[in-house]
């Protein structure tokens, strides 16, 4: 798929799936044609600042593909969804070639998605580096104040 000829589609999910898999397969053109049209778009790397416009997102992650491939599984998937808008929380497993041990590490991520007239499209990407083991996403951290 390229950003010039958008492919259509149906569901938020299948969105979510060509995202993951353009990540995987580092290819930039891919993924950014995933984007809404609309510049309001918003894209935060783990400890980055925010990126906000096709521009600097497209930058950020033509920086992170130099490094080639990124494999990240999504699991724990949360959904609130309506007819034209969705949400996705997930927890982002990460497998790099450098790295060896990612036991303990694991990124949180909303992903939020658009259906336009070309199909469902993403708005906004948010990944946050969360501390400690990943939680199996079933139970709430009484520690955790709000």
């Amino acid at each position: 798929m390229s950003s010039d000829k958008k492919q259509f589609l149906a569901t938020a999910e299948d969105t979510e799936h060509a995202f993951y898999d353009a990540i995987a397969r580092a290819d930039l053109e891919s993924l950014m044609a995933l984007w809404a049209d609309d510049e309001e778009i918003v894209c935060v790397h783990p400890g980055a600042p925010r990126l906000h416009g096709h521009a600097a997102i497209r930058e950020s992650w033509e920086m992170i593909f130099e490094r080639g491939p990124v494999h990240i599984h999504p699991r724990n998937l949360h959904i609130t969804q309506n007819m034209m808008s969705a949400v996705h929380s997930v927890i982002e497993e990460i497998k790099l070639a450098e790295e060896t041990n990612f036991e303990d590490a694991h990124i949180i991520a909303t992903n939020v998605y658009l259906k336009t007239p070309q199909g469902w499209r993403i708005v906004m990407h948010h990944a946050s580096v969360a501390a400690g083991k990943a939680s199996d996403g079933h139970h709430a951290d009484s520690s955790i104040l709000h």
